[in-house]
């Protein structure tokens, strides 16, 4: 089997990237880089990560290759990090990553057979869960995760298991049920323990709705993101009507906002 691998120059530029982190931490390296320790990156990671989605939002090819390495920087310093502990490499993180993929793609690399990209998927969690058999199906989910997206995450690994709705109307009929028990809470929540229901059942509608989403193909951070650009742009121009007109939105009551926004909404069709 040919396998595809770039020319390599005298210095590839993953070992240039590596040997730059390498320098950055050394004696004669950067004093804010030496300052840091893994505690310290988690947050510069996650904003790599994000800005990548950014980035793949944006669809302009530059800015995303940029912010990739920008997060690929992130990865190789935290293992540069790591190397000083006398943990691991980077070469031992890519190695084990290459491993994992190639036995959790069984029907890529070896005899296995599957139908479509749902028996991939179960292949994938039954294959993880043999691998991790201490643990549950659900352990691999990340803690740190935005609460919407590790919904769909949990409910994702749930499915793959058999634990799923049939059909989408389930769920629709499902959500109903869930916003009709939220409504009754509202109807009584006067004290700090009613409060608290009204909480846990807003949760379960906001669960309900990321399985939703699951079961309708499409990712409920990526709606979500959109509804806010979407009140993000229609409040924007709320404002400037308003700027225009000589009014001040704190200064109109609730009937003229909605006219405003009735505006706005006719505007963009």
């Amino acid at each position: 089997m040919a396998i595809y691998c770039a020319a390599v120059s005298e210095e590839h530029p993953f070992d240039a990237l590596r040997a730059l982190c390498a320098r950055l931490r050394g004696p004669a390296g950067c004093p804010w880089d030496r300052e840091q320790n893994l505690e310290s990156l988690k947050t510069y990671i996650i904003e790599e990560a994000y800005e990548v989605v950014d980035a793949i939002t944006g669809g302009d090819p530059a800015t995303l290759a940029a912010e990739l390495g920008d997060l690929l920087f992130q990865i190789i310093f935290a293992a540069q990090l790591a190397e000083e502990q006398g943990w691991f490499d980077v070469a031992r993180v890519c190695r084990a990553v290459e491993a994992k993929m190639i036995r959790r793609h069984p029907h890529v690399f070896a005899q296995a057979r599957v139908d479509g990209a749902d028996e991939v998927v179960r292949n994938w969690e039954s294959i993880k869960q043999r691998e991790k058999d201490s643990a549950g199906a659900l352990a691999g989910v990340p803690r740190q995760l935005p609460a919407l997206l590790k919904a769909l995450r949990i409910t994702e690994k749930a499915a793959a298991l058999g634990f799923d709705w049939e059909r989408v109307t389930d769920v629709a009929s499902k959500l109903e049920e869930e916003i009709l028990e939220l409504a009754e809470q509202l109807r009584s929540a006067a004290d700090e323990r009613q409060q608290h229901a009204v909480r846990e059942e807003l949760g379960d509608v906001l669960f309900v709705m990321a399985n939703l989403a699951r079961q309708l193909g499409i990712d409920p951070e990526a709606a979500l993101q959109g509804a806010n650009e979407k009140f993000t742009r229609r409040f924007g121009a709320m404002e400037r009507i308003a700027g225009a007109r000589g009014l001040v939105l704190r200064e109109l009551g609730l009937a003229e906002l909605d006219a405003l926004w009735d505006e706005v909404k006719r505007e963009e069709r």
